[in-house]
């Protein structure tokens, strides 16, 4: 069932898209108007009827965590490459930097899978991770891809608009661990600082433990995100609210710390699917989103331009 947003709670909403992906014209239209009202009003939704199965869901995310079991010295090995794929330590990165905010390094630590399997570094163990992590990276670009085509109806836009632009997508997976903290966090500083995403869309499954993801609405309140685990959180990056000239949303969120009480069950670990266009997509106002009475905010960037511009603030190297 489908739960469009509460334009005055700004909640969450729930959406099943499997009516969608059963190419019933009513329903497509149905389930492309509720995704156009959230990605408007808040910008994040939790969406079912995705096909993918909690089997291979489960499967990844056991196979990564033992990953993140490894020995540190292990896991270095895995250095970043230029394009961003590899190992990314404890407090490397500083997400709420992308937004020119200066805060203390995130308490996480991560495996970035790039599009590109064969420049990506990959552990000699779990000997299983390889494939199943592009098993899953190949998973999330179709549901992806389906999400972009409902992206294109909810906008006025012919159902394969983005086919173009997104094949081949410069998408990228991550793979995140949060630890349990073995101290107080300095002033400000969060398992994750707050930070907009920087590509199309998101497709996120994580664990409902203390010290998980808020979103703020735009009340400015700040709401925790409680996902069933066969669903995922979509929300919208920056990306796309450049092409929709600000008409979509692309929300602030968050990974809070956990109370001190709960720090020993507080572990956590996030699936994320970044998915972006293809490098040389030139990201513009698209039609219907400008005209007379509301001009186009933003020059024309490529999306491979776009992302790399974010990505520098992000891990300290400026603009």
């Amino acid at each position: 069932m489908n739960n469009p947003v509460d334009p005055q709670a700004g909640g969450v909403p729930v959406i099943d898209i499997a009516p969608f992906l059963a190419n019933a014209a009513q329903a497509k239209e149905r389930v492309a108007a509720a995704l156009g009202q959230a990605c408007e009003q808040i910008g994040f939704l939790t969406i079912t009827g995705h096909g993918v199965s909690l089997e291979q869901i489960e499967r990844t995310a056991a196979i990564a965590r033992a990953f993140f079991d490894l020995p540190l010295d292990e896991k270095l090995r895995l250095a970043m490459t230029e394009a961003g794929a590899g190992y990314s330590p404890l407090k490397e990165e500083t997400l709420a930097a992308s937004l020119g905010r200066p805060t203390p390094a995130d308490i996480k630590e991560s495996l970035n899978v790039s599009h590109n399997f064969d420049l990506t570094p990959w552990p000699a163990r779990p000997a299983e991770l390889r494939p199943a992590l592009t098993a899953y990276f190949e998973a999330m670009n179709r549901l992806a891809s389906d999400l972009m085509r409902i992206f294109a109806l909810a906008l006025a836009l012919p159902e394969n608009y983005f086919a173009g632009k997104i094949h081949p997508s410069s998408s990228f997976l991550r793979i995140i661990n949060y630890p349990p903290p073995v101290s107080d966090p300095e002033p400000g500083q969060l398992r994750a600082g707050a930070h907009t995403d920087y590509g199309t869309l998101t497709i996120l499954r994580s664990e409902n433990v203390a010290g998980g993801l808020q979103v703020r609405n735009r009340a400015g309140a700040w709401l925790d995100v409680q996902v069933p685990p066969d669903a995922f959180v979509v929300n919208l990056g920056d990306m796309m609210m450049r092409w929709t000239n600000d008409r979509w949303v692309s929300t602030l969120h968050r990974v809070v710390n956990p109370p001190a009480a709960l720090r020993e069950a507080s572990r956590r670990q996030s699936l994320v699917f970044f998915h972006n266009p293809n490098s040389d997509a030139v990201v513009e106002c698209l039609p219907g989103c400008c005209g007379a009475d509301n001009p186009a905010r933003y020059p024309p960037i490529t999306a491979g331009e776009f992302i790399a511009q974010k990505s520098r603030k992000a891990y300290g190297a400026g603009t």
